[in-house]
């Protein structure tokens, strides 16, 4: 019962990671105007994301445009949207099997490949956590290093974004959630049922019944046996 609900917990946190994890990679919020020096206030906010870069006025008129070229983009780009792509593709992979894998559902429920197929999706949680923390971090570091790069322009700056913020804590809910299941399945896995030893001596056959020999011959002869030897039954009568 107790490994029942740690596979409950484990498959809705992955489901929650998997939910943040497509919020992130839709948002345009990945990097931020950084309001430094001369632009502490501005009429205009820009934000980038994996998709299309945004700009919000003061006016509150929201533009945004989509990356229309895929081979002009930056190749950090490319690669954070590959990885942002893989990590939902391995997450609904996941829940799928998680979901055929777990006990409280009916499929497969008397086959023994049920517990390595919970355990597959657990697996896919934790691959697809991990993708997701890739990009992720990467973003971040690269944001840190232009914020504090004396060089860069003002003008230039970013900060971090809400979507790499929820990008974190998506991985970190996907991660989790793998690996609940897959130790919920590791402990009934290792668990060895508990067999009662039966002792011989208790249930050992009795043996067989066998009369004495002198016992044998004592009994009463039979009428026909009488009647052979030349006397009648009605001689005595």
């Amino acid at each position: 019962m107790a490994s029942m609900a740690i596979q409950l917990l484990g498959f809705f946190l992955g489901l929650f990671g998997f939910f943040g994890t497509v919020v992130a990679t839709v948002l345009p919020h990945w990097r931020r105007t950084a309001y430094v020096g001369a632009n502490l206030i501005t009429a205009t906010a820009y934000m980038k994301g994996l998709w299309m870069e945004c700009a919000w006025h003061s006016t509150g008129i929201y533009q945004c445009e989509i990356h229309r070229s895929q081979l002009a983009l930056p190749r950090d780009l490319q690669a954070a949207r590959a990885l942002m792509i893989i990590s939902c593709v391995l997450s609904i992979l996941a829940a799928i099997l998680s979901s055929v894998g777990m006990k409280c559902t009916r499929c497969a429920r008397n086959s023994a490949a049920k517990n390595p197929i919970a355990i597959t999706g657990g697996i896919c949680f934790i691959f697809a956590g991990i993708l997701c923390l890739i990009p992720v971090s990467w973003s971040t570091n690269d944001i840190i290093q232009d914020f504090y790069n004396p060089v860069l322009p003002n003008g230039m700056k970013y900060e971090i974004g809400q979507a790499l913020y929820v990008g974190f804590v998506s991985s970190a809910l996907t991660l989790l959630g793998g690996t609940l299941l897959c130790m919920s399945c590791g402990t009934d896995r290792n668990r060895i049922p508990y067999q009662p030893q039966m002792r011989n001596n208790a249930y050992r056959a009795a043996p067989q019944y066998h009369p004495p020999a002198a016992y044998k011959g004592n009994h009463n002869p039979s009428r026909s046996s009488a009647s052979s030897s030349g006397y009648r039954v009605h001689d005595y009568v």
